[in-house]
């Protein structure tokens, strides 16, 4: 298994600058949400590094790989290719960087849609969304909901923002992020 300093060098070569930056920051807001919740903190930052380590790569290159894998194309990810990144990075991860703990690969498949049961460590992907890098309309509440009130209400809201984005954009909204959603209604 690579160590974190030979990831970095990796994400640091083959990411743009502001990908890298972000992946730096997206690592130390999973440390902070993984102690605040009790989540292994190695793991939460292995996954939180790795995130976006396929960014890089063309949708047809995606494609390509998730095929080479087995992975499952649905609909949604042959017309917008970019959502595959996190499952290309869970290939990546698993057979160039050598990560073999399920958790943590499905932390990185999963980080960009979430899906319903999601683990702790699935769930702390919030720091993607939250990282202090990132800079949106209601992105404050969300960093005080999920660092002092409550993770799960953090990822409902912003599952609820990511299908608004979507529907107000007429893009594709995959299956996953309505499954998550639905299952935390669910499971309340």
């Amino acid at each position: 298994m690579w160590t974190e300093e030979k990831i970095i060098e990796y994400l640091k070569e083959n990411l743009k600058k502001e990908r890298f930056d972000h992946s730096l920051s997206v690592r130390d807001t999973a440390i902070k949400l993984a102690k605040i919740y009790g989540e292994d903190v190695e793991k939460a930052k292995m996954a939180a590094l790795m995130h976006d380590c396929a960014k890089c790569i063309s949708d047809e290159e995606m494609i390509n790989i998730s095929e080479k894998y087995g992975h499952n194309i649905d609909e949604v990810s042959r017309n917008a290719p970019n959502i595959l990144h996190g499952h290309v990075g869970a290939y990546i991860a698993k057979y160039t960087m050598g990560i073999s703990d399920e958790n943590i690969l499905n932390a990185i498949a999963y980080h960009t849609t979430g899906r319903k049961n999601m683990s702790l460590l699935e769930k702390i992907y919030i720091a993607d969304y939250i990282e202090p890098l990132r800079d949106f309309p209601g992105v404050d509440e969300m960093r005080r909901i999920a660092y002092y009130e409550n993770l799960d209400k953090a990822l409902m809201l912003s599952f609820n923002n990511t299908i608004k984005y979507i529907v107000d954009r007429n893009q594709l909204l995959h299956n996953d992020t309505i499954e998550a959603r639905n299952y935390m209604l669910y499971t309340r």
